[in-house]
């Protein structure tokens, strides 16, 4: 299994909340905006999903329905897996680290 970057996990993640029904391009994009509170440029948005399908972490279906042409994402049991795989991971890396009572030039 790869590793997943942080923006992947992040346009994952995305995808996973919104759900099979509202995880099209600029929704995703939104999501990233609102939850994670940080700018996400669509071009990348749209590189980083197609990157995932390719690893066959999310699938895609094409709509045309309301006379607009969307393509919408679903996360795929290797995407959960991804996903799970990163955050054990993480708490991994964090679990028993204690960080310093002070840092370099910042009063307690």
């Amino acid at each position: 299994m790869d590793y997943l970057g942080e923006f992947e996990q992040i346009v994952l993640l995305a995808v996973a909340r919104l759900g099979n029904d509202d995880a099209y391009g600029m929704r995703i994009r939104r999501e990233i905006e609102d939850r994670a509170g940080r700018s996400a440029a669509i071009g990348a948005v749209y590189a980083t999903l197609d990157r995932l399908q390719s690893k066959g972490y999310l699938r895609a279906r094409d709509d045309d329905a309301g006379g607009r042409a969307r393509r919408f994402f679903a996360i795929t049991p290797e995407g959960i897996d991804a996903l799970e795989a990163a955050r054990d991971l993480q708490a991994r890396m964090w679990s028993g680290l204690r960080m310093p009572l002070k840092r370099p030039g910042r009063k307690t």
